[in-house]
């Protein structure tokens, strides 16, 4: 494990005002690591944010089991919640969904988020589902990453007066029409180059600064077209932030295998981008 690099993402983003940590998500590559090194890096993250910003570590996994293992772990490392996705490879019902929610909310210790990530798991959390899992006493919110506004009109909608029940949204290009719409905030990748850029396009959104909102969000779309777009396509959004991570000297762009880093040819031009960015 990059240890000295873990150190400085979690320093620069910790000084950038992020309001907590996500470990294991998607951009963490969390699914395509070793039980081992899963447990490695909740431990090594807990130890180094030291309470200073809370830590939500995903425990999605095909074996509830191992998802209730990794929960115990986390909570002994003094994680501050848990974070799971539907359950991949096998087809799931909402009635499945929900009884792995139930399963997991009453036996874990630390409160239980939800993690809509359809196009990775092949399921979804029906809006219907997520108000019946957030009876549940501990279900506190979810995660989107569906990229589908609609969905989170219909959350919101769902949750509307509601202030026990956290809505947060993962495409970063979406961030603030989510919030419009009364989600909270997000849990977005390119924060982890520019933590302060992210911090504050939701401060200028929670604020209604229109005018800080279109700039903001301008250099969030530039990120997103620099970032997102190297090498196939299917893994673009992981290699290019793990090679924007390198240049800039925060931690390796090493992927997970079976994934490759990017080739020498898109790092100068990359490199020159985000060095337009550093400011933030």
């Amino acid at each position: 494990m990059d240890n000295a690099g873990l150190i400085r993402l979690i320093e620069r983003m910790i000084e950038g005002g992020v309001h907590g940590l996500f470990v294991l998500g998607t951009t963490g590559e969390g699914p395509g690591l070793s039980y081992r090194l899963r447990r490695e890096l909740i431990k090594a993250t807990c130890k180094i944010v030291s309470g200073r910003v809370p830590v939500l570590v995903a425990i999605t996994d095909t074996s509830v089991e191992e998802s209730l293992s990794l929960g115990d772990w986390a909570a002994g490392c003094g994680a501050d919640a848990v974070i799971t996705a539907a359950p991949y490879y096998f087809a799931v019902s909402q009635n499945d969904l929900y009884r792995l929610v139930e399963c997991l909310s009453t036996r874990l210790a630390l409160p239980l988020y939800l993690y809509n990530m359809p196009s990775l798991t092949k399921a979804f959390f029906a809006p219907d589902t997520v108000v019946r899992a957030s009876h549940l006493d501990n279900v506190y919110g979810i995660k989107d990453s569906s990229g589908d506004l609609e969905y989170i009109r219909a959350i919101t909608a769902a949750f509307r007066g509601r202030e026990d029940f956290s809505i947060l949204v993962g495409p970063e290009e979406l961030l603030v029409q989510s919030m419009a719409l009364g989600a909270h905030g997000g849990v977005n990748g390119g924060a982890n180059l520019f933590p302060r850029l992210f911090v504050r396009l939701y401060e200028a959104a929670v604020a209604g600064d229109l005018v800080t909102v279109e700039s903001l969000q301008q250099r969030v779309a530039e990120l997103g077209h620099a970032l997102y777009r190297i090498g196939e396509p299917e893994s673009s959004y992981l290699r290019g932030l793990k090679l924007g991570l390198d240049l800039m000297g925060i931690c390796s762009s090493t992927l997970v295998q079976p994934f490759q880093t990017a080739e020498s040819s898109n790092h100068e031009t990359l490199r020159q981008f985000l060095n337009l960015l550093d400011h933030f």
